[in-house]
C-alpha cells in the first residue's frame, strides 16, 4: 500500500531548461554559450553549490572570479534563475489535494537561490511552497545529489523511517528513477510525453 509520495522539483513541479542559465551568463560575460557551459562543467559550480560544499556568498564570489566580472548579487540571481520556467498552479493544487490521502515530501537537487525564487512564485499564487510538504529533502542541506542512492536512503530515514515499498518517487530523470528503484522505492518516471498531473490521475 502506497503511503508516501516523494516529488522531485525541476520538470515535475516547475519546468526548467538548464542551458538557458548558461546562455544568460554567456551574454553577461560577452562569451560564447559553449564557453560558458564549459566553465560551469569544468568548475563544477552546480555540484559544489547544490551539495552545500560552498555557501551562497562563496558561490557568487567564484562566479565573479571565473567570469572576470563584478556582477551584483541581483544580476547573478537573475541569471541563475533563468532556467526556471512555468510552475502551473494546477500542480500545486494537486499536491495540496494529495496531502489529504498521502504523506507528501520533496526531494530535489537544488540551491538556496532557486528555492527563494520558487517560494516567491508560489506565494504569488497564494501558496506557502514548503508547507505543501511534510519535509523537504534538499541537496544543499542534505549533502547529497541524485542519483546518489544515499540521498534516498537518508531521506527515508529522516522522514521518520519511511518504508521504501510504501513510497513513490516522481522524477523526470531516468537515472534518478533507476537509482531510487535500487533502494526499493516505487517510481513514476515523467518522460517527455507526460506531466505530473497525467501520471497521478489514479492517486
Amino acid at each position: 500500500m502506497i503511503k508516501n509520495l516523494i516529488f522531485d522539483m525541476g520538470n515535475v513541479i516547475i519546468d526548467i531548461d538548464v542551458p538557458l542559465t548558461y546562455r544568460a551568463f554567456a551574454e553577461l560575460a560577452g562569451i560564447s554559450e559553449e564557453e560558458a557551459t564549459r566553465l560551469f562543467h569544468e568548475k563544477a559550480f552546480f555540484h559544489q553549490f547544490e551539495i552545500g560544499k560552498i555557501n551562497e556568498a562563496d558561490f557568487k564570489a567564484l562566479l565573479r572570479k571565473e567570469f572576470n566580472s563584478d556582477w551584483s548579487d541581483e544580476t547573478i540571481d537573475t541569471a541563475w534563475c533563468t532556467l526556471l520556467l512555468d510552475m502551473p498552479k494546477a500542480r500545486l493544487d494537486r499536491i495540496q489535494e494529495l496531502r489529504k490521502s498521502y504523506r507528501v515530501f520533496l526531494l530535489s537537487n537544488t540551491n538556496p537561490i532557486h528555492v527563494r525564487e520558487i517560494v516567491k512564485r508560489a506565494a504569488a499564487m497564494a501558496y506557502d511552497f514548503m508547507s505543501l510538504f511534510e519535509k523537504p529533502f534538499l541537496s544543499y542541506e542534505m549533502g547529497f545529489m541524485k542519483p546518489d542512492p544515499e540521498f534516498y536512503r537518508h531521506a527515508l530515514q529522516e522522514g521518520g523511517g519511511l518504508l521504501p515499498e510504501e513510497s513513490v518517487f516522481i522524477d523526470d530523470n531516468a537515472d534518478n528513477i533507476e537509482s531510487a528503484a535500487t533502494v526499493g522505492i516505487q517510481t513514476i518516471w515523467l518522460n517527455p510525453l507526460g506531466t505530473v498531473l497525467d501520471k497521478l490521475l489514479d492517486y
